[in-house]
């Protein structure tokens, strides 16, 4: 077959299958060129999930004929004022948006610029250019695309439902809308509105808060933690949610660089390393994190559409993210994300229970007198309340005895976590603040502080061993053996001596001595089962978060063991001194905190 030049609507027709992929492609294109052009309100509407059409209007600098013409052409472009590719400060650089939807689709741009007396439009119907000619619009420019893909029928049939493709709009211009907090945004479909983002104001960082904040709910502004770091001419900024805020999938996860909306696979895994101790590996973090560099330390014509780069140095970038968010972690503190007290009080709030004021009457003998209006609740000398008849209420509460009363004359309330005042059920610990009650989670609890104190004394130069007065001999299938005998080196490292003890079974002889008296049977078959997920080829150093994870969990407070009030306290005190303890390992919160308030709202007093 003999080689011949396509034709140049074919030749459109295949840059719109690399640029327009569907109707949030066209959408995001177009936003991109409108904020390229100074726009400061854009206003995008959608029909039939932008199928059938969607319209972007902007008052941005606008266009004469002279430029409405050249607009529409190929490789045509005003947002590369030399031919450095490096030199890319723009979002759209490549020219091909416009003539590329309007190669499959029918497309108006209708323009004007400030200084002129008219606007000017322009048709492009699969690919046949007619115009420019006179029009009335404002100062600005709108792009008007209908029956998207009529040229190309086959595109059609790789289109979503309209609530689908509605979606993905939606996605593209928050993630545009982000990046740029000054613009005004709003998007409809027919007469529903989607989306009114006026501009936000402030300093930039401010600025970004309160938009992150529109977009991603409330809950976000309450519990971000501010980003700014730079290295070597890379300026990292934005906001994290707090461990305790996360979800079961990625979608909240927003990364920029240069104001370019990316999904960049580099960037995801260094999210993932600087959470790593603090989440579970299916949960992940709310956060939208913006990267400044230069323009020729990175490439942005790495893929058609724009949403991926490549990075000159990408260790130094991961380095970068990586440490800024742990230390943006670190700084939070015990803090848990407010969320979890409000998710508590949910879970308290009665449904349908009419409010009738009735209380359970009172068994015989139960020492309650009637001028009390049949109380099932008396205020104990420690401020906090339970049911006086515990055999008939099932409650186990462990109160302060006698000998500990000296210590609760000191009041600690004023402390962030307060005072232990019972704990319940042998698993909860009850506190009283100036401000409410915090409920602890003893295990969890625990079980960070423990994996804090195995973190530094790594670091410190290893974690120091204890000799078991008499070795324990551990059963495992011969595999699990087979695993924990290929990694004794570095389980020393870490205070576990372990030795081969025959087929299939292994012999502790040392211990962590940080982590007291622990079940080492049951501590060498989690690790077994653990370091079956583990590659073969990663160290235990790399694996570090979950190999401590592990053995933190086997060496902290157990559930069903009884505290004395010396001890609550001094759990409290020590969680408020360590960083992270907001949350176990798991990314689960170790503390909820109710206001005094919402806990009246609860009982209808306010």
């Amino acid at each position: 077959m003999a080689i011949r030049i396509l034709g140049p609507n074919l030749i459109n027709q295949i840059a719109a299958g690399e640029v327009v992929e569907r109707p949030a492609s066209a959408v995001k294109e177009l936003v991109e060129n409108s904020i390229d052009a100074g726009a400061r309100r854009i206003d995008i509407v959608v029909t039939d999930g932008g199928r059938a059409a969607l319209s972007v209007a902007d008052d941005g600098c606008g266009m004469d004929a002279d430029d409405l013409a050249l607009a529409v052409q190929r490789h045509a472009t005003s947002k590369l004022p030399g031919e450095d590719l490096e030199n890319i400060n723009t979002l759209g650089f490549r020219g091909e948006a416009l003539p590329s939807i309007g190669s499959v689709a029918r497309l108006t741009v209708t323009s004007r610029t400030a200084d002129a007396d008219s606007a000017w439009e322009i048709n492009v119907e699969g690919g046949a250019v007619s115009g420019p000619e006179p029009a009335a619009h404002p100062p600005g420019t709108r792009v008007e695309v209908r029956d998207l893909f009529y040229a190309t029928p086959a595109r059609l049939k790789f289109l979503k439902t309209p609530q689908t493709e509605r979606n993905h709009v939606v996605d593209a211009v928050r993630r545009l809308a982000m990046a740029h907090p000054g613009i005004a945004f709003s998007l409809s479909e027919g007469e529903r509105q989607i989306l009114k983002l006026p501009p936000a104001q402030g300093d930039l960082l401010s600025a970004r808060l309160d938009r992150l904040d529109a977009i991603m709910s409330n809950d976000f502004g309450a519990n971000a933690l501010p980003i700014e770091a730079a290295r070597d001419g890379i300026k990292l900024t934005g906001h994290i949610g707090l461990p305790t805020l996360n979800r079961g999938n990625a979608q909240m996860q927003f990364l920029f660089v240069n104001g370019r909306p990316v999904r960049d696979k580099l960037l995801q895994g260094s999210v993932r390393a600087a959470y790593r101790d603090f989440l579970a590996h299916d949960r992940h973090p709310l956060l939208a994190l913006f990267l400044e560099i230069p323009p020729q330390a990175i490439d942005v014509n790495a893929h058609p559409a724009k949403t991926e780069v490549r990075f000159r140095d990408p260790g130094l970038v991961r380095g970068l993210i990586v440490s800024a968010l742990k230390h943006a972690l670190a700084e939070a503190g015990h803090r848990a994300s407010t969320t979890v007290g409000s998710a508590a009080l949910g879970a308290m709030r009665p449904a349908d229970t009419p409010r009738t004021g009735f209380l359970p009457r009172q068994p015989a003998g139960s020492g309650v007198p009637a001028a009390a209006g049949n109380a099932a609740l008396a205020e104990t000398a420690h401020g906090f309340h339970w049911p006086l008849d515990q055999a008939d209420h099932g409650s186990r509460v462990t109160t302060p005895s006698a000998p500990e009363a000296a210590y609760e004359a000191e009041d600690d309330a004023h402390y962030p976590l307060g005072a232990a005042r019972a704990q319940l059920h042998e698993t909860y610990i009850v506190a009283q603040t100036d401000e409410g009650i915090v409920i602890v989670d003893q295990h969890a609890a625990h079980e960070r502080l423990v994996y804090e104190d195995m973190k530094k004394a790594l670091a410190a130069g290893g974690i120091q061993r204890q000799a078991l007065l008499i070795p324990e001999v551990v059963e495992l299938d011969e595999a699990a053996a087979e695993r924990i005998l290929a990694r004794t080196q570095e389980l020393t490292e870490l205070g576990l001596a372990v030795e081969a003890f025959g087929t299939g079974a292994v012999v502790v002889r040392e211990t962590p001595a940080l982590l007291g008296e622990i079940d080492a049977a049951g501590l060498i078959r989690d690790l077994a089962d653990d370091l079956a997920e583990y590659d073969t080829t990663l160290s235990l150093e790399s694996r570090l978060a979950d190999v401590c994870s592990t053995m933190a969990c086997h060496g902290s407070v157990r559930a069903g063991r009884r505290l004395n009030a010396p001890e609550m306290n001094a759990l409290l005190r020590q969680m408020e001194a360590t960083p992270h303890s907001g949350q176990c390992n798991h990314g689960r919160p170790t503390y909820v905190e109710l206001r005094l308030a919402d806990i009246e709202r609860l009982f209808g007093r306010r």
